[in-house]
């Protein structure tokens, strides 16, 4: 625990908060180019399918579902606290699964990769999103599989809901989690506003 106290803010936070940082400057610099390129060639922007707005609800759906995980870990409720987890993990696969539903979509109707440059910063940016959630799946199932190992009795419970490291991993995870969603509603939202102006 001393070792928690000697940090203003712990690398762990800093290296987290740099990597959004740049994430947010990559899909910056690409939404721009996309901007860029509709403005310059006049080509029409890419109709979305409905799976793409779907899949908004679910991301939305995990993030919730952590900050639940979150509250039941400060609870000590050990079932709730897996429970959610759990959840918030099937939820992201299933994110996963419909964005390639998404993709297939598009191809079947002759918007490929090559289609055109609009297409190609659709597929790259979406594809960057999801390779990011992708990204961040190892670290929740990690959350699982420890919680699942740690607390099976009283001592190892509260020895796990009073560990400072492991709580502030959680605030970590759910803080990158709650910025791909941010993220994935500001692409829905600019892809939907290029198509609608």
């Amino acid at each position: 625990m001393r070792d928690e106290r000697n940090f203003l803010i712990h690398p762990q936070q800093i290296i987290v908060y740099l990597l959004l940082a740049g994430i947010t400057a990559l899909f910056l610099g690409f939404s721009f180019s996309y901007m860029y390129n509709r403005i310059q060639t006049g080509m029409e922007p890419v109709n979305l399918p409905p799976l793409f707005y779907f899949n908004t609800f679910l991301l939305i759906g995990s993030s919730l579902i952590l900050m639940k995980a979150k509250r039941y870990y400060l609870n000590d409720d050990t079932e709730k606290y897996q429970w959610m987890l759990i959840i918030a993990f099937v939820l992201t696969l299933c994110f996963l699964a419909f964005q390639i539903m998404a993709w297939k979509q598009l191809i079947d109707n002759n918007i490929s990769l090559t289609h055109n440059n609009l297409a190609s910063y659709m597929y790259v940016i979406s594809g960057i999103h999801f390779a990011h959630v992708v990204g961040g799946l190892p670290f929740l199932g990690t959350f699982i599989w420890k919680s699942k190992k740690h607390m099976k009795e009283p001592v190892t419970v509260l020895i796990y809901f009073s560990d400072p490291a492991k709580k502030r991993k959680l605030n970590l995870l759910t803080t990158y989690w709650h910025f791909l969603d941010i993220l994935w509603i500001y692409l829905i939202i600019f892809f939907l506003a290029n198509y609608l102006i």
